[in-house]
């Protein structure tokens, strides 16, 4: 079965896990800081431009967003975590929805986790690592905004934060992503793919 991103269509987008669309088939959530680039990724990973809404202005995700790639397959855009300019009360209102969607869905096969690669492993991302090592939960990160340094700075965060994973996630995996120059798309595609069909 292969997985087609090309056809990925917005599904649905809600406040709460238990909104969400039947828990059936397979998913897999992108998460991350509010400017880490989610829905730069989304949209490069599906070749659509406009599939996730991307603005200047992070913490615009502020609902669960589903895409669906089949009716099997599908793609989560979870709210940012840790820079949106918005009450803390409606931050902390996020933090739930997360966990309760990362606790209860089924149908999750695994996290993406984006980390703009000039500042990664924030205190959220680390927290994030290690509920996901508990939950045995499947985690790939993706060092977003590769383009913004030169290539031996990039190879040094690359370096650093694969040093860095197993206090937090021993089995998760990290690579090199720029939405901007097609950095590590294709790497990132297989990632999903087999989380979705294996």
């Amino acid at each position: 079965m292969t997985v087609n991103f090309n056809d990925a269509s917005f599904l649905t987008s809600v406040p709460t896990a238990a909104l969400a669309p039947p828990d059936s088939g397979a998913e897999v959530a992108f998460a991350g800081r509010s400017n880490a680039g989610k829905s730069s990724a989304l949209n490069t990973l599906t070749r659509h431009r406009a599939l996730a809404r991307t603005s200047k202005t992070p913490g615009r995700t502020q609902q669960i967003n589903f895409f669906a790639l089949s009716d099997l397959f599908r793609l989560v855009d979870l709210p940012g975590y840790g820079y949106a300019k918005v009450p803390l009360a409606m931050k902390q209102q996020w933090q739930l929805h997360l966990a309760e969607y990362l606790q209860t869905r089924e149908s999750l096969r695994g996290l993406i986790l984006l980390m703009d690669c000039r500042h990664p492993l924030t205190e959220h991302d680390q927290q994030l690592l290690l509920w996901c090592a508990q939950a045995d939960l499947p985690v790939h990160i993706l060092l977003t905004k590769a383009d913004k340094l030169k290539r031996g700075a990039a190879s040094s965060s690359l370096l650093q934060v694969g040093k860095r994973l197993p206090e937090y996630h021993p089995a998760a995996t990290v690579q090199l992503f720029s939405a901007l120059k097609n950095i590590g798309v294709e790497e990132a595609r297989q990632v999903v793919s087999d989380w979705l069909t294996n």
